[in-house]
């Protein structure tokens, strides 16, 4: 986007992120990408939920000493309401609540006028109002799909127009219909706290003045058209495409002794597994995907992980697994807990697949490398962005699989067969490079996502003139 001009010298975005760290991936990297072009400051919530985000914050800020920290303690809160919710939904609730607070405090830090803030979306109901009542311009940061936006924008219209309290098939305007099997299990559920923010803030996207999603026009071509068409709702703010976000350039951390071994293997002949950093799996179908991986005859490379919070997952692999499947795999396989760092993995010329839940940085990132995908949603919005995996031809999905809520346990012998079909299938794994060549072009200089980010930059350089 070429070096800072005076008129650059004067932007100032503040980007204020939720929690979770399939948030702060994205929020930190579109805090990096535009750090090159004018001042940025990213607020963060002290304390942390986790403690991988807390680490994830200091190793971004120590690294990109150029975005600026700006931490807000947060309040007590009490939770007695919602007793059994998830902490970072209740994280969400505590931040919007603070809403007033946390933008007064930015204003008192800001040493440079704030230009625009970029707010994520489980908070943005309560900030982008706000942030447009002072007159600072306010985009949403989207960190799902662009068909998972869709989805989001007119559910709310869906609700007002139920007679029962049940839900069903939805069908958007000039677009797709998202099966009722496809809807996020906790949306069922009016009295949800999560429904009720996910309501709020898919009312407020209008509002806003323009919305940045991690994808890119190939991949989701049609989505994107339907958005910005009005197909989905009239008066939709400006999509703009800015994936895939470029990894941060931070200092390696996770297991180390993952790429010493990857290193040995035959370019794309390694499955590596890995349901993300929110999805538990029962024991009995952990050892099913054990058993699946051994008998494909894949090599593999595999993060179990049982329980949604990295707290409470807290067995070892050899509780975990059955008796003498570490000594069987030994020679073809790594199992591992704890986090890996993804990106280097998927980029890795051993990786030849990717099993996983399908969530949206996952995707994308497995678009980016051209790795090709299985995916095997398991709540939230992974059924609708496994969508463009299979529409992009990107991966398969066998839309059978178990599901949130359901106690079908898939079979070893089932994930074996569609493990193995998915690295012998050589189309598939010429179209997934045909993706990531697509990908890496759109972020590349005068590529679709990096001209989405020049046009953002130029349209804050022409107000501050």
């Amino acid at each position: 986007m070429g070096s800072q001009d005076n008129t650059a010298s004067k932007l100032h975005v503040v980007l204020i992120p939720s929690a979770g760290m399939g948030h702060l991936n994205p929020f930190s990297r579109l805090a990096a990408t535009l750090a090159d072009h004018c001042k940025v400051t990213m607020v963060s919530n002290v304390p942390a939920v986790s403690s991988a985000e807390s680490h994830h914050l200091a190793d971004m800020f120590s690294a990109y000493p150029q975005i600026e920290s700006l931490q807000f303690e947060m309040p007590p809160y009490d939770s007695s309401d919602n007793p059994d919710t998830d902490p970072f939904v209740l994280r969400w609730e505590m931040i919007s609540r603070s809403a007033p607070d946390i933008l007064n405090y930015v204003m008192k830090s800001s040493s440079v006028p704030v230009t625009a803030v970029v707010v994520d979306i489980p908070i943005a109901a309560s900030l982008v109002p706000l942030a447009k009542s002072l007159g600072i311009p306010c985009y949403i940061m989207y960190i799902s799909t662009a068909a998972m936006l869709s989805f989001l924008s007119y559910f709310p219209t869906y609700c007002d127009s139920k007679t029962t309290a049940d839900l069903s098939d939805v069908e958007i305007p000039g677009y797709r219909t998202v099966p009722l099997a496809s809807i996020p299990g906790v949306l069922h559920d009016p009295k949800n706290l999560f429904t009720k923010q996910f309501i709020q803030n898919g009312r407020v996207v209008l509002k806003a003045d323009g919305i940045f999603v991690n994808t890119f026009e190939s991949f989701e071509e049609d989505s994107l058209a339907a958005l910005r068409d009005g197909r989905v709702q009239p008066g939709f703010p400006p999509v703009i495409a800015v994936g895939p976000l470029m990894p941060l350039n931070m200092p390696a951390s996770g297991a180390s002794e993952v790429f010493p071994w990857l290193d040995k293997q035959p370019e794309n002949s390694v499955v590596y597994v890995n349901f993300g950093n929110r999805t538990g799996m029962s024991r009995e179908q952990v050892r099913e995907l054990g058993l699946g991986l051994e008998t494909s005859g894949c090599r593999f490379l595999w993060v179990v992980k049982t329980k949604a919070l990295d707290s409470q997952d807290v067995e070892d692999l050899s509780e975990i697994l059955e008796e003498g499947y570490l000594e069987r795999v030994k020679d073809r396989g790594i199992v591992m807990k704890g986090w890996v760092d993804q990106d280097k993995v998927l980029r890795h010329k051993a990786i030849g697949g990717f099993l996983s839940h399908s969530g949206s940085n996952s995707v994308i990132e497995a678009a980016m490398h051209g790795v090709r995908m299985l995916a095997w949603p398991m709540g939230g919005d992974q059924r609708i962005c496994a969508v463009p995996v299979v529409k992009s031809g990107l991966g398969i999905w066998p839309k059978s699989w178990s599901w949130q809520g359901e106690d079908k346990i898939v079979s070893g012998k089932e994930i074996g067969e569609k493990v193995k079909e998915m690295m012998t299938d050589e189309a598939l794994l010429a179209k997934a490079h045909l993706v990531g060549e697509e990908a890496r072009r759109a972020a590349a200089p005068g590529g679709t996502s990096y001209q989405g980010l020049v046009e953002f930059v130029q349209k804050l350089k022409d107000q501050v003139k």
